[in-house]
C-alpha cells in the first residue's frame, strides 16, 4: 500500500495542518495559523506614522515627504520589518510556506478595511518580478497575496499592465541613493490607467524606493492615486 509521503508531499499536506500556530505549534492557530497570544506578539506597525511613507511621525506628513513629496500618495502596513514577521517572510518567500499568502492577505486587507483614510480602488497590483526571478523563485509572493486581497476586497486585480523590464541585483545592501539609481527606469506600464485609483502590493517596504518608481511609473500611464500596501514596514534604527 502507499505511505501518504507516496501520494502527498509535505508542501500539499501544510495548509491541512493550519489549525496548528505557525510559530508556537502548540496552539489552535484558527484560519489565520497563528494564536491569539502568538498574534499579540507580532510587531505591529501601532505607532502614530506618516500617512504618506509609514515611517513614524505625530500621525500627519512627516518631513521627509513634504520636501520630496513620494509617488505615492499613502502606505498602509500591517508590521514592523523585526523578528519574528522577518523570519516569516522569509519562510513565506524562500521556504514557499505558500499557505502563509493567505494570513498576511487577511490581516493586510482587515487593516486596511479598518481605516480612516481609505480610497475606493479599481486596480490592486503587486509589484513587478524580472521573469528571471520569476524563474528563480517560482512565483511571485506579492502576487499571490495581492490575489486574495483582491478577492477579499472586491478589488479587480492586475498583473499584466505593468512589467518589470530591467533585471536589477538584490536590493538589501544598497544605499538610498544606491537603490534610486539602480531602479530607475526598470517599470513599464503597457495599458492606460487613466483616471483610476491603484493599490500597490509588497511585502517589504525598505527605503520606498521601488514603490516609489513604480507609482511614478503608475502614474504616467494616468493613475490618479496610488497607495502602498505593504506587511512589513522597515524603520530607522532608533525605531526599530
Amino acid at each position: 500500500m502507499q505511505t501518504l509521503n507516496s501520494r502527498l508531499n509535505f508542501k500539499q499536506i501544510l495548509p491541512l495542518l493550519k489549525q496548528i500556530c505557525i510559530l508556537c505549534a502548540s496552539h489552535d492557530g484558527g484560519e489565520l495559523g497563528i494564536c491569539k497570544p502568538c498574534l499579540s506578539d507580532l510587531s505591529w506597525h501601532s505607532s502614530p506614522q506618516c500617512p504618506q511613507c509609514g515611517l513614524i511621525s505625530d500621525g500627519s506628513i512627516c518631513g521627509s515627504c513634504l520636501k520630496a513629496p513620494p509617488s505615492f500618495d499613502a502606505t498602509h502596513t500591517l508590521f514592523t520589518y523585526n523578528y519574528p514577521v522577518d523570519k516569516l517572510l522569509h519562510h513565506y518567500k524562500y521556504k514557499e510556506t505558500l499557505h502563509l499568502a493567505n494570513t498576511f492577505a487577511s490581516l493586510l486587507a482587515n487593516k486596511i478595511l479598518a481605516s480612516t483614510h481609505i480610497h475606493k480602488m479599481d486596480r490592486i497590483i503587486p509589484m513587478p518580478m524580472h521573469v528571471t526571478r520569476l524563474k528563480q523563485r517560482g512565483f511571485n509572493q506579492a502576487l499571490e497575496v495581492a490575489r486574495l486581497m483582491g478577492n477579499n476586497m472586491q478589488i479587480k486585480l492586475d498583473y499584466q499592465s505593468c512589467q518589470r523590464i530591467k533585471y536589477t541585483p538584490p536590493q538589501t545592501s544598497l544605499s538610498l541613493k544606491e537603490r534610486i539609481k539602480s531602479i530607475h527606469g526598470v517599470f513599464n506600464c503597457s495599458q492606460s490607467l487613466q483616471g483610476l485609483n491603484i493599490a500597490l502590493v509588497d511585502d517589504v517596504m525598505t527605503t520606498g524606493a521601488s514603490l516609489n518608481e513604480l507609482a511614478k511609473t503608475l502614474k504616467q500611464a494616468g493613475a490618479v492615486h496610488v497607495e502602498c500596501w505593504v506587511i512589513a514596514r522597515t524603520l530607522p534604527k532608533p525605531y526599530s
